[in-house]
């Protein structure tokens, strides 16, 4: 749930505006400075010509038949599943652009289905013993296309519903974008050490993004200083925790291959940089919400006091986070389906399995991600209290000092009060339900 402060803040008093710029920009310049001594600057280039060639095609025929009987198939017949044919592409590019060229019918696990229409991808494979033979087979479909359309809808949607607050918001994803795959993915490439890159990145998406998308205001400023030192938290416990349960990355096969083309990189830390890079669109939506929700309370009743709006903001807070939870935790299962499947068919004990490398990882993740979020309420509404009560003395009613005695009738005054109080022949005074006169309730203190 994202906040939306439309609504114009009150007017933060010139001393609170003073203390954040002086909080806030050290904070911006030593991210900025981090960032540029950390920048990688000797990225690694992929060997040209490992790769085969890829080019796009069109399929213009297919023809099927019955596979020939294998071995290693039951009863010597055909695999289940298996096609065998050729498929006839068009090809749109490369140095046989224009013409026709026949390859088998795709087949194996994952082997993409093709019939006639269909954009697909080639790759010209070459004969190692003689490079002049070479032949294509389909790789998969091209996808440039829908993915451009869902992009664009996602896009037109986006700022039909939120307008300019909506333009902003993609703005703010695409500097996201920029900052990961400019500073944070070459940076962990590059040898340095991913725990630092990621603090680092994670703080440097968030200043942009939260003052991109809110707006340079208090309120923003204190979902920043709120999500900083819920960042800062959820590494610290991340690094207490990985070392406690002696985690060394090599949880995923994806770890494991990325460790044998890229022996230098330290998995262990970028298991801690993903912690906290996931947990930073979360801590931003709580650390925002928080703050608006704050601001709006003290708006609509100005007689509530520092204590009564922190009380009342956390426990939205913790609605928030109690849903915030189980997404966290349904966000990680969903991305690992596939191993949490397999790990079902698995004959070892459930306390083993549950205590394997990969499940105590994600486990780890969710506990400290969890961690991070909790401590985000209590840090920013605090925050959040203080700059929108700055303005009063002692914390209470907005325009007065709560903490001074009520002015007591000077002399010679209590008889035109008291004529004041009574009531004029032929008139009646208004009651409120219960019988009681009514009064002005906006300086009431309960909520």
């Amino acid at each position: 749930m994202g906040a939306d402060h439309t609504r114009p803040a009150p007017p933060t008093p010139p001393g609170v505006r003073r203390i954040l710029i002086a909080t806030v920009v050290p904070l911006f310049l030593a991210t900025l400075v981090a960032a540029l001594v950390l920048w990688p600057r000797d990225t690694r280039e992929a060997d040209a010509g490992t790769e085969p060639p890829r080019y796009h095609g069109t399929v213009t025929k297919v023809v099927t038949e019955p596979c020939p009987p294998t071995p290693e198939a039951p009863g010597g017949g055909p695999a289940t599943g298996d096609a065998c044919g050729t498929v006839t592409v068009r090809v749109e590019q490369g140095p046989d652009s224009g013409q026709q060229v026949e390859t088998p019918v795709p087949a194996g696990p994952g082997a993409p289905e093709v019939a006639v229409g269909d954009e697909i991808i080639l790759v010209e494979l070459t004969d190692p013993a003689d490079p002049s033979v070479s032949a294509y087979n389909i790789a998969e479909h091209q996808r440039g296309e829908p993915l451009v359309w869902l992009v664009a809808l996602f896009a037109a949607a986006i700022v039909a519903f939120g307008r300019w607050r909506g333009l902003a918001a993609l703005a703010g994803l695409a500097a996201s974008f920029a900052i990961l795959l400019t500073f944070v993915l070459p940076g962990i490439s590059a040898g340095r050490p991913p725990l630092l890159v990621a603090v680092v990145g994670a703080a440097l998406i968030m200043f942009v993004v939260l003052y991109l998308t809110h707006g340079v205001t208090a309120q923003t400023s204190v979902a920043v200083l709120g999500t900083l030192g819920s960042l800062v938290l959820t590494g610290v416990l991340g690094t207490l925790a990985t070392a406690a349960t002696h985690l060394t990355g090599y949880g995923s096969e994806e770890a494991t291959t990325l460790s044998m083309f890229q022996a230098d990189v330290d998995l262990h830390g970028l298991l801690l940089a993903g912690i906290v890079i996931g947990s930073l669109g979360v801590l931003d939506d709580v650390t925002v919400t928080q703050a608006a929700t704050v601001t709006e309370l003290a708006h609509a009743n100005p007689g509530l006091t520092r204590g009564q709006l922190y009380r009342s903001a956390t426990r939205v807070g913790r609605a928030h986070i109690a849903s915030t939870v189980n997404t966290i935790v349904l966000a990680y299962a969903g991305a690992s389906l596939p191993v949490l499947l397999l790990l079902t068919a698995d004959s070892r004990a459930a306390t083993q399995i549950l205590t394997s490398e990969f499940l105590a990882q994600e486990i780890v993740r969710s506990a400290v991600a969890t961690l991070g979020l909790i401590a985000a309420v209590p840090l920013t509404t605090a925050l959040a209290a203080l700059v929108t009560t700055a303005g009063r003395r002692g914390g209470g009613r907005a325009g007065a000092d709560a903490s001074a005695p009520a002015p007591r009738p000077a002399a010679g005054r209590t008889e035109a009060l008291e004529a004041l109080s009574t009531p004029r022949a032929g008139t009646t005074t208004p009651a409120a339900p219960g019988g009681w006169p009514d009064r002005d309730r906006s300086t009431d203190a309960g909520w």
